[in-house]
C-alpha cells in the first residue's frame, strides 16, 4: 500500500505542539492594519490552538494518528 500523503498546504500552516495540540496562527493580520488598535494587533500577532471542531480535519491532512 502507498503511504499517506501530507496535505503540503496544511504543514506550512499549523505546527504540532510538545502536548499534541495543533497551534494555527491568526487571521486579519496581512493588510489594512491603521484602523486596528495596537493591542489587537499585538494580540493577533500571537498563535491560537485549534478548535475541538477542527481538529480531526487538521489531523487527517497531517496525516497524525489513525
Amino acid at each position: 500500500m502507498p503511504k499517506m500523503k501530507t496535505n503540503s498546504s496544511a504543514k506550512k500552516r499549523f505546527k504540532l505542539t510538545g502536548t499534541g495540540k495543533i497551534a494555527r496562527k491568526n487571521a486579519y493580520m496581512s493588510h489594512i492594519l491603521t484602523k486596528m488598535s495596537t493591542k489587537r494587533k499585538r494580540n493577533l500577532g500571537n498563535t491560537s490552538l485549534v478548535s475541538d471542531a477542527d481538529m480531526g480535519n487538521v489531523k487527517r491532512m497531517l496525516c497524525i494518528g489513525k
